[in-house]
């Protein structure tokens, strides 16, 4: 019997699509273009995508399949199974989905994996705003590559993450999710990850273009009004990063409006800028019941044939999670001469090529489990340890007080360990670890995973010393009726604990998390009058805050004896929290967002023009306590030899420019500094950032040891959007700052752009590249 030419492997895959396209009915094609979500609930209390009550349909699973399906949702990610039993149940429903279409076609299996696999027993890495943190992509790129092992192990093709939104108010719930502030950062990390999901053979998907987290005052799905320059240079670029340099293939649209054309009805958006001028070949996916939506919340649509309709003109490929207007309704429209076929026919088209990229379409292709599942491997729990080492943030230090000794004469005998997070696991998880993410509605389940709390790893750490613990207060509740227990306790303590922050969770359901937006940047509820209670004792107190977002710390300052700055950092946070307390840990993290002095005065990010510092007309100062970019160490680091070309300090608008610097560890511990280069723009055509992150290294050094970090500066990473909409390179003076945070400047490198004002595009240069070399 002859084989189908789409059945055929040695052909190209363009061939072999467009003989399977020919073969199809109408519904054949259509059934490629959404999911389906087995065992989604439609309890209110219940859900984990937004509307899920209201937008999960009544569906007879043998009738949806028999003519294909196009993704499987969350078969992992819903409920808590046994990871092996969850393998050979997802085989169980490719077999099934294969024999009932005419050719065969599995599904493509996806499932979140945003701070690791969201399955029972994975492991829980630290959240994506504590890889920023690290200021490490090639750590960040491993960690993807480790991530995307497990979800091919389990028989998964796509994973829904990064998020590659910048932060532009934190009081938004998800800040979490995001990398940072800065869309050079946010861009860089993210890519890595993606490169590391992409090489173990999952379709990486970027989310949530775009806008998401541009949200009038910061409350989840509202609509976004950001203007045309801060849309294509802070919303846009790490979008560019994670498809040029991170290979992702896959993008998914945004819940979002942008001046009042929401996302998953934007051609312009999903079509014309991602595919026309960018060159996007993948898929683009619908957020979770954002077609509907256009439907029900933003009433774009009229009824869910035409929100099939309006989504798949602007470039919507596969409805997610689970069929509502793309089955029945889309093919009404068709009939009815509503909709083209031919649009069906091009969503199908990418849909196809990208299942026979991933092998699904070849005869021999099998959903069968290779082997036991391990999620949660010694190895896994190695790179969750380091990430969270790297990515705590030691944001002050009395310079008495820290680190705390554990052994010899002068080791801490009694430790107080107080607050509401202090022996809680679930303080060190983000919402998308499928133990905050899932398991509140099971809570007969185990976490599945180990997880040492602070106190227990205080306990581990200073195994001389006691340590003794008392609540305090609740994470979000008013009541004080703990505080005096806790300050009794402080008071016979050599040195006090404050382990304070979020709980994650969602739509309200935390503190942290999608759906969870904040009206201040105060700590919530009475952790504030807590440590206030602890400080009044007299006794050294260490504040240590394991959260979302960074909170407004002004109020203590200048009384804590230090601050320890933890973003959900994770299943090893506590032992990498103590570590840090002890001085195990030498703290390295840098702050991917800055830390507001006072409660009020947001929104505010670091990429501010002139108008947006402090000045003399306005009684707020939004000037951070605490800079993007800043943390101490327990070493010293020595910058000097900062060298520019000799040859002079112009350079065309298309050309480079090479600084060096060289930093010495002269402190007796090993360390990690972190080189950053920033950007001043003095004059422009329009108002430009006063300081932007262009470039930055994390050098680890052995005591005493240097090295040579030289950044190769390229004209395009000055460029912006002029006043015509149209991206330039302008002539004109430049500094480049080499900086230990955004406010603490080394060394500033005047340079000079000369020659015509020159336009760039998509294929302009987006990275500054370094090397680094010893020094003697």
């Amino acid at each position: 019997m002859m084989t189908a030419p789409w059945r055929d492997s040695a052909l190209p895959a363009e061939a072999r699509v467009e003989d399977l396209l020919s073969r199809m009915t109408l519904e054949e094609k259509t059934a490629q273009l959404y999911g389906v979500w087995v065992g989604a609930s439609t309890d209110a209390e219940a859900g984990v995508a937004p509307h899920q009550h209201e937008m999960a349909t009544d569906w007879d699973w043998d009738e949806v399949i028999s003519h294909g399906l196009g993704q499987i949702t969350r078969s992992y990610g819903t409920a808590p199974i046994d990871p092996d039993e969850g393998a050979r149940a997802l085989a169980r429903a490719q077999r099934t989905i294969m024999a009932a279409n005419r050719f065969g076609i599995p599904a493509v299996a996806h499932e979140e994996c945003l701070a690791g696999f969201t399955a029972w027993g994975a492991t829980a890495y630290p959240v994506p705003l504590a890889w920023g943190a690290s200021f490490d992509p090639e750590l960040v790129e491993e960690l993807g590559r480790r991530i995307g092992a497990d979800l091919v192990a389990a028989g998964v093709q796509q994973g829904l993450a990064p998020v590659l939104d910048v932060v532009r108010d934190l009081r938004w719930g998800r800040v979490e999710e995001t990398i940072g502030e800065d869309p050079y950062l946010v861009g860089t990390v993210a890519a890595s990850y993606v490169k590391g999901l992409e090489t173990a053979g999952i379709v990486a998907t970027l989310k949530h273009f775009a806008g998401y987290a541009s949200s009038a005052g910061a409350r989840n799905h509202a609509p976004v009004r950001a203007g045309v320059r801060e849309f294509a240079d802070v919303t846009l670029p790490p979008f560019e990063h994670g498809l040029r340099h991170g290979g992702a293939r896959s993008v998914m649209a945004a819940y979002t409006e942008i001046d009042g054309v929401p996302s998953h009805s934007d051609p312009w958006l999903l079509t014309e800028l991602l595919r026309g001028t960018w060159g996007f070949e993948g898929t683009v996916v619908a957020d979770y019941f954002g077609v509907g939506f256009l439907e029900n919340l933003q009433r774009v649509a009229d009824g869910l044939g035409d929100a099939a309709r309006v989504a798949l003109e602007a470039g919507v490929d596969v409805e997610l999670p689970t069929l509502r207007c793309f089955g029945k309704p889309l093919i009404e429209e068709v009939r009815a001469g509503r909709a083209s076929e031919d649009l069906i026919d091009r969503a199908a088209r990418r849909v196809l090529l990208q299942k026979c990229e991933l092998g699904l379409l070849d005869e021999d292709w099998s959903p069968e489990p290779k082997g036991s599942l391990h999620l949660d491997s010694d190895a896994n729990r190695a790179l969750a340890r380091r990430i969270a080492e790297e990515s705590v943030v030691l944001l002050a230090n009395d310079g008495g007080t820290l680190p705390l000794s554990a052994s010899g004469p002068s080791a801490v005998r009694r430790i107080a360990v107080v607050g509401p997070r202090a022996d809680d696991a679930m303080a060190m998880l983000g919402c998308y670890s499928f133990p905050s993410h899932v398991l509140p509605h099971h809570p007969e389940v185990a976490l599945g995973v180990e997880i040492p709390t602070v106190l227990e790893a205080v306990r581990s750490e200073f195994p001389d010393a006691t340590v003794e613990f008392a609540l305090g207060c609740d994470t979000s509740e008013t009541d004080t009726a703990g505080f005096a227990e806790a300050a009794a306790l402080a008071s016979s303590s050599d040195v006090v604990v404050a382990v304070l922050g979020d709980r994650a969770g969602l739509f309200g359901r935390g503190t942290s998390g999608e759906g969870c937006d904040a009206a201040d940047l105060a700590l919530p509820g009475v952790q504030g009058d807590l440590l206030d209670a602890l400080l009044e004792t007299g006794k050294p107190v260490v504040a240590v805050l394991l959260t979302g977002r960074p909170y407004a710390l002004g109020r203590w300052a200048d009384r804590l004896a230090g601050i320890v700055q933890g973003f959900f950092p994770g299943e090893e946070g506590g032992p990498a929290v103590a570590g840090v307390l002890s001085g195990r840990v030498t703290p390295s993290g840098r702050l991917p967002v800055s830390v507001p002095r006072d409660p009020g005065g947001q929104p505010w990010t670091y990429l501010q023009p002139p108008l947006g510092l402090a000045n003399e007309i306005t009684n707020l100062d939004p000037t951070p306590l605490y800079p993007f970019g800043h943390g101490l160490s327990y070493t010293a680091f020595e910058w000097d030899g900062f060298e520019a070309p000799a040859s002079g300090t112009e350079i065309g608008t298309d050309g480079t420019y090479e600084v060096s610097a060289t930093v010495r560890n002269t402190g007796d511990r090993a360390g990690a500094e972190v080189v950053q280069m920033y950007l001043h723009d003095p004059v422009a055509t329009v108002t430009r950032p006063d300081v932007k992150l262009v470039g930055y290294q994390r050098l680890e050094l052995a005591p005493g040891e240097a090295r040579r970090v030289t950044f190769r500066f390229h004209a395009d990473l000055s460029s912006f959007t002029g006043r015509d909409n149209v991206r330039v390179v302008e002539p004109g003076k430049l500094e480049l700052r080499l900086a230990a945070s955004s406010a603490d400047v080394r060394h500033v490198f005047p340079l000079t752009l000369t020659g015509e004002t020159r336009v760039v595009g998509h294929e302009r240069e987006l990275l500054c590249r370094t090397e680094v070399t010893k020094a003697g």
